[in-house]
């Protein structure tokens, strides 16, 4: 296997910037060093689901009054141990869990760590509800710094816009397993070598085309969606024939972190619209564990994201399970429907 290792490129980085930014990047060797682990760790419980009896659901459900599958919690488990004893976080929150985690006292207590720096939150296995049909599922996580002087983080702390990210990222199950991540100087992506357990760059500078011929969204709900979307995909259907005067192919797999992957490696949009089935409840999608990281993500890469009213990652969030609609992808296709948006509220 030739190429630079996920460790070689995040060092090198080290030496790009100075200041705080060359402080953040000697933090983040290690903690992306523990996220690797863990998703190494949640993908072999993934490939080994059938064999170990773990692909079922459980009596439980998550805060989001979701059925939580087993891998579910595995994976949250996982991603907790890993991530904990370095101490240089100092809370996680997860969709899986109704409050913040706060690390333990016995692991803040490494002297080799400025400990207490940092905030994370994550999506330990998005598209769960997929693993039973064998599709593509992966983890989303957001790092964030933890307000100075905060030692026990409580609800609040974590509550930061998605512009105050420093680091962003998923793992992605699928015919293989990569990670793909920006600490705010564009995206990169890194595939998973089995047989040396190393992560290689294979997707530098990951840049997502500004027009496409190819949208995703679950046209069940086409009825509920409000009049800007439905506008948007009508004309999408009509294809060369319409105001588009090109042919667009429709995609949809239910599992968002596949769809955005999809987006970054040929371009596209992802819509989540609001409708009226999910006004009450503000959306479908996690703005903390999922859309805020993905937005940085897609933002890097050259995309954008909106709830076709607002950017995504300029919303004040006003708690940890907090919902929104999205629309995101290729720049020039989220800034039409946002433009439709636009034109009905004025």
């Amino acid at each position: 296997m030739s190429g630079m290792t996920f460790t070689q490129f995040i060092t090198e980085a080290q030496h790009l910037d100075s200041g705080a930014a060359r402080e953040l990047n000697l933090d983040l060797v290690p903690m992306l060093s523990d996220i690797i682990t863990a998703c190494i760790k949640i993908a072999d419980a993934i490939n080994k689901g059938a064999l170990a009896g773990t692909m079922g659901s459980l009596a439980s459900e998550n805060i989001q009054g979701e059925v939580q599958k087993a891998l579910d919690l595995i994976a949250n488990d996982i991603f907790l141990e890993a991530n904990q004893w370095r101490g240089y976080m100092v809370g996680m929150a997860s969709e899986e869990m109704d409050d913040p985690y706060v690390i333990p006292e016995k692991y803040r207590k490494n002297k080799n760590t400025k400990h207490g720096r940092y905030l994370m939150l994550f999506d330990p296995l998005d598209g769960s509800s997929n693993v039973n049909a064998n599709i593509t599922v992966g983890t989303i996580f957001s790092i964030l710094r933890c307000p100075q002087g905060v030692t026990n983080p409580a609800l609040e702390d974590f509550l930061q816009a998605g512009t105050e990210q420093v680091c962003a990222g998923y793992a992605l199950y699928g015919t293989s397993t990569m990670l793909v991540l920006t600490t705010g100087h564009g995206v990169n992506g890194f595939t998973l070598d089995n047989e040396t357990g190393e992560f290689f760059l294979t997707h530098p500078n990951i840049q997502i085309p500004e027009d496409t011929k190819e949208f995703a969204i679950n046209m069940s709900n086409y009825r509920f969606w409000e009049e800007p979307v439905q506008r948007y995909i009508d004309e999408c259907l009509q294809g060369a024939e319409g105001v588009r005067k090109k042919d667009f192919n429709m995609r949809w797999v239910a599992s968002m972190v596949a769809e955005v992957h999809r987006i970054l490696i040929r371009g596209g949009i992802y819509i989540y619209p609001i409708d009226s089935k999910l006004k009450k409840q503000g959306g479908r999608l996690r703005l903390m564990y999922e859309l805020n990281p993905l937005s940085f993500i897609v933002e890097q890469a050259g995309g954008a994201a909106s709830t076709g009213r607002e950017r995504i990652m300029d919303i004040k969030p006003t708690g940890l399970h907090q919902r929104t609609p999205v629309i995101l992808g290729s720049k020039n296709e989220v800034d039409l429907v946002v433009a439709y948006h636009c034109a009905v509220q004025s």
